[in-house]
């Protein structure tokens, strides 16, 4: 047992910093079916911090009245089906970068798409 970090949490994780991170949560809810794991809220009830699961990761997210954004950030997650993935994603308001392709000499099915805060998700499928 490891006392230094939250149980079935990996040692490293994401964190996007974006103006509207609530968006960013439900979006991530709406394509990967990720789930809300923790909630921090300021006094006036905005999300300062949260914490998503997908899989067996966590995306950390915050932001709102920050000064503090992140740069371009991509993500790279591996799912079961990269096209219904993509497809929730397109549903949900994001901006295609790729549809889903398969390029030579890659075993992987790969598409982009940029959240509602702009950060850049691959999906892939082997």
């Amino acid at each position: 047992m490891r006392d230094w970090k939250p149980p079935s949490y990996p040692s490293v994780s994401p964190y996007l910093i974006c103006p509207e991170p609530e968006r960013v949560i439900y979006f991530l809810i709406a394509v990967f079916g990720a789930s809300l794991l923790r909630r921090f809220d300021r006094p006036d009830g905005s999300l300062m911090h949260g914490e998503v699961r997908i899989d067996d990761s966590i995306v950390m997210i915050g932001g709102g009245a920050t000064d503090y954004l992140s740069a371009e950030v991509h993500l790279h997650v591996y799912v079961a089906d990269a096209q219904a993935v993509y497809d929730r994603a397109m549903a949900a308001g994001a901006e295609a970068v790729q549809p889903p392709i398969r390029k030579a000499a890659d075993d992987d099915l790969r598409g982009g798409f940029r959240d509602p805060a702009g950060h850049l998700w691959w999906v892939a499928t082997q």
